[in-house]
């Protein structure tokens, strides 16, 4: 069966959430947001290219950090409404220079950071 980028569903600022895992250990990583030209952009090149809601601009991932993700295999959830990017991520995912931009957890609570930043 044929992949139908329109069969996906994005919200009405045509946006539709991407979580990105490491392929190899399931960690997650991030999540950020793509619409339809930074899916097609990410399929084309293997390179994972969202979009910037703050820059209103496609952003490849590592394009300036050089944390670059490439792409695996992307997955669809069961409504379409959600992808799963399983990624080869170089370096650290979060902008806070940590591994996963997940490194706060919640426990009896409180907030508690679960990782440094990457030195």
């Amino acid at each position: 069966m044929a992949f139908d980028p329109a069969s996906l569903k994005y919200n009405a600022d045509g946006l539709i959430p991407c979580i990105a895992q490491d392929h190899a250990s399931g960690e997650v990583l991030m999540m950020a947001w793509m619409n339809a030209a930074s899916l097609a952009h990410t399929l084309e090149t293997g390179q994972v290219t969202y979009w910037s809601r703050s820059r209103g601009e496609l952003w490849a991932k590592g394009a300036t950090s050089g944390h670059v993700q490439t792409l695996v295999e992307l997955r669809i959830d069961c409504d379409r409404d959600c992808l799963l990017a399983l990624v080869s991520q170089e370096g650290p995912a979060c902008h806070t220079n940590r591994r996963s931009c997940f490194y706060t957890a919640l426990r009896d609570g409180s907030e508690a950071v679960i990782a440094e930043p990457i030195v």
